[in-house]
């Protein structure tokens, strides 16, 4: 850990990350802004469900932002995290211009700043300087004002999906059973259920029906 005479804070890893400024993001009252590439950036193992448990024992309820690049979309296990976050009250955009510089801010009054990967491990500053967080937070200010909602952004662009989840679409196009489609893909029914739900998540859709028509008008199936 090194310290400036600013008395900005760099550390190295998330785990000390955890340690020394986990306390920090708790701390948040008013607004919570999080911008980054992925959702590895910020991983935080054991300290994200308590930043969650924090945020709900807040009052008033606080502001959550939330920015990512695209490729966050890429996979369904990342988009299903994306559409709970949202689907608590975080407003979430997709930026389609690059995010080097991966920020949290909390309240206005302290930014975490994440280097880029050396030997497997970043670094974080931990900056209090009120000057530099104000630049920070205008900086994400003019990228959140050029982003898209997360809802429109899959709107119009059609999500990647794996091989399995081709073919349960397929299964749901042709008018299968649930039965059936779950017997010919080798999947339990509940499973099959379950990648059902999912997937009307992921496209939006209130019914079958309606998923069909929206992997059809993303050309995600035949």
């Amino acid at each position: 850990m090194t310290v400036d005479p600013d008395r900005n804070v760099t550390l190295r890893g998330e785990r000390e990350l955890v340690e020394r400024a986990g306390h920090l993001l708790l701390s948040a009252e008013r607004e919570f802004v999080c911008a980054a590439g992925d959702l590895k950036t910020w991983s935080m193992p054991g300290l994200r469900a308590r930043i969650a448990g924090a945020r709900h024992r807040t009052a008033p309820p606080l502001t959550v932002r939330k920015l990512f690049n695209p490729q966050v979309l890429d996979d369904e296990e990342s988009r299903r995290h994306l559409a709970e976050v949202a689907a608590r009250g975080a407003q979430v955009r997709i930026c389609t211009t690059g995010l080097p510089h991966e920020t949290i801010l909390v309240d206005g009054r302290i930014a975490i700043l994440a280097g880029p990967l050396v030997g497997g491990v970043r670094g974080y500053t931990v900056v209090r300087s009120p000057d530099v967080v104000r630049s920070v937070g205008s900086l994400f200010l003019a990228a959140w004002d050029a982003a898209t909602e997360l809802a429109e952004f899959r709107r119009t662009h059609p999500p990647v999906l794996g091989q399995e989840s081709r073919r349960v679409l397929a299964m749901l196009g042709a008018g299968h059973k649930d039965e059936a489609a779950a017997r010919e893909l080798g999947l339990s029914l509940r499973t099959y259920r379950r990648r059902v739900a999912e997937l009307m998540k992921l496209l939006d859709a209130g019914s079958r029906f309606e998923a069909g028509l929206r992997a059809r008008e993303l050309g995600l199936t035949g």
